[in-house]
């Protein structure tokens, strides 16, 4: 796409393969570009209380504004490739919860000014990407202008009233 405007969403609040989670953010940006995904900007490590319980480990998260030749279900699908590779295992929860602890989350945030909602498949915008401060902090922070595609809301004003995550924060650097 050529504008640019793409995101991706990255968390993870589980140790992973590469150490860190700065080093292990440090990866993920490394095997994106050798998948042809060109990272142009990326977000401050951001750190949040986890959620929904907050007994579990605190996330870190960012956002990457990437451009790509890679049409968003064939992103989508290296996005997934690349959680497996780091041990992430999707649809596998004993305790039959979301948003459990793990090691990598990688979420197609938007794609441009594309709008698809497939019953059980790939929606974009992410549908609960707004309300969330590990998220839209983030963008703000590379692109508080950014005009969410069907809230017709910016980034900046949407990190204001967020609803889950809204202790997050930037870690310094």
């Amino acid at each position: 796409m050529e504008d640019g405007k793409i995101y991706i969403a990255y968390g993870a609040n589980l140790p992973g393969r590469h150490g860190n989670p700065s080093q292990d953010l440090a990866y993920v940006v490394k095997r994106l570009r050798a998948l042809s995904v060109n990272v142009e900007h990326a977000s401050k490590l951001w750190r949040s209380k986890a959620w929904p319980n907050p007994d579990d480990p605190p996330f870190h998260n960012a956002v990457f504004r990437v451009s790509t030749g890679h049409l968003p279900y064939d992103l989508l699908q290296i996005l997934h490739q690349l959680e497996v590779e780091a041990g992430r295992i999707r649809n596998l929860n004993l305790s039959g919860m979301k948003n459990t602890p793990r090691v990598l989350d990688l979420d197609l945030i938007a794609y441009g000014d594309e709008v698809v909602s497939e019953d059980g498949g790939m929606q974009l915008p992410h549908p609960r990407a707004h309300e969330r401060g590990f998220v839209m902090g983030p963008l703000a922070e590379i692109d508080p202008e950014w005009m969410h595609p069907v809230l017709k809301q910016t980034a900046r004003a949407l990190a204001a009233k967020v609803t889950v995550g809204a202790d997050a924060y930037p870690l310094a650097g």
